[in-house]
């Protein structure tokens, strides 16, 4: 029996147990075939959050399902592929979908606060402050937060992607105790779920557990063409999460009331790391980068083995449109990215810096040429 196929030996009891929760659910698990919110779907789902909201857990809900709701009242009869449609579809259905929201939680006596955002918003210095300082202060006065990718000003090049990878982001983001990965198939399944072969995979411990998975990596089989995820996007966000210390777990919507409970339901993925800067963590992982720095051999060293800043001197190339601020990769002279960093200077400017000492160009530029390509605080090495 293999790793992946032991039955999960012990409660979730860091499920049943967590105090902050993000819960991230499917645009497929909340919308009909023809695009409209499902009322009694969504009104299970919030059901089990106000319950768990009740007994004193806080709740931050990553939903999707904006551009969904759109798409009916604008008359698309399917999701558009061009970005300003969907953009007017996010415009017309984020609206319809707070209200609903809204509505479904009133009973409870719960509010609801929306947060837009966009990768841009929490990769630049400071800005991811300004997030977390909303979160916060919702989640204190007893409010349940509900974020969305801000489709309607997102643009290609700075998407999240997928709320899977959003919402893990958010867990780090607001120090949550864990990460539920929503929509509708119960589980990671070892190959997709329709063949009567697949097994569902109880509980992950490192990717050797994952090594045999065969999967659509552009939607689950049996999902519904609204969504945008996947097994391997979920997948990827639990490894996010897990890699910070959060416990994740995938299951279907439907079964939010177990998972919250601690009970054996979906696919479980224990921590595998621990907590790092937040903004590290989203340089990593929520944003695509605008170049590359070729680093040689005593850069390579410098950046990997001792955590140093990165000095013109250690730079022997450099590729791609950027200017100061922007992120970019740092790569071997072999192009196998190294690192992920927000760079001083502009594209232009770099060429000229190359090859030589801060000491040396201060002298000859100013002291405005004294400082580093990419300082340490603002570099994040990525695994290979």
């Amino acid at each position: 029996m293999t790793a992946s196929e032991e039955p999960a030996d012990r409660p979730a009891a860091a499920v049943a147990s967590a105090k902050r929760i993000v819960v991230k659910v499917g645009s497929s698990s909340l919308t009909t075939a023809e695009g409209g919110i499902d009322d009694l779907r969504l009104g299970g789902l919030v059901e089990s959050l106000a319950a768990a909201r009740t007994a004193g857990r806080e709740i931050v809900l990553v939903s999707s399902g904006a551009i969904a709701a759109g798409l009916a009242p604008l008359g698309f009869k399917r999701r558009p592929r061009d970005l300003a449609r969907q953009q007017a579809a996010a415009s017309v259905g984020q609206g319809l979908l707070m209200h609903r929201y809204t509505d479904a939680f009133a009973p409870y006596g719960i509010r609801v606060g929306q947060v837009l955002l966009t990768a841009d918003d929490v990769t630049r210095r400071g800005h991811y402050r300004n997030a977390y300082r909303t979160l916060a202060k919702l989640l204190e006065l007893g409010a349940v937060p509900i974020v969305n990718e801000n489709d309607t000003v997102a643009t290609s090049e700075i998407r999240f992607g997928d709320n899977d990878r959003l919402a893990a982001l958010v867990a780090h983001l607001v120090h949550a105790d864990a990460l539920i990965l929503l929509s509708d198939v119960d589980g990671v399944y070892d190959r997709p779920p329709s063949r009567p072969d697949a097994r569902r995979i109880p509980l992950v411990r490192s990717r050797a557990d994952l090594a045999a998975l065969e999967a659509d990596p552009v939607a689950l089989p049996g999902s519904a063409a609204l969504g945008t995820g996947g097994v391997v996007t979920k997948v990827e966000a639990a490894s996010i999460a897990t890699s910070a210390g959060i416990v994740a777990v995938v299951a279907r919507a439907d079964q939010i009331a177990a998972v919250l409970a601690g009970d054996e339901v979906g696919t479980r993925f224990e921590p595998t790391g621990k907590r790092r800067p937040t903004r590290l963590l989203w340089l990593a992982h929520a944003t695509r980068p605008e170049g590359q720095l070729v680093l040689d051999a005593g850069a390579v060293a410098a950046i990997t083995g001792r955590g140093s800043s990165l000095l013109p001197a250690g730079v022997v190339a450099v590729r791609g449109n950027f200017v100061a601020g922007d992120p970019v990769d740092l790569v071997d002279s072999d192009g196998v990215v190294l690192a992920r960093g927000l760079v001083n200077y502009d594209a232009d400017e770099v060429p000229a810096l190359l090859g030589r000492s801060t000491h040396d160009l201060a002298a000859e530029l100013g002291d405005a040429y004294e400082g580093e390509l990419v300082h340490r605080d603002d570099l994040v090495l990525i695994p290979g």
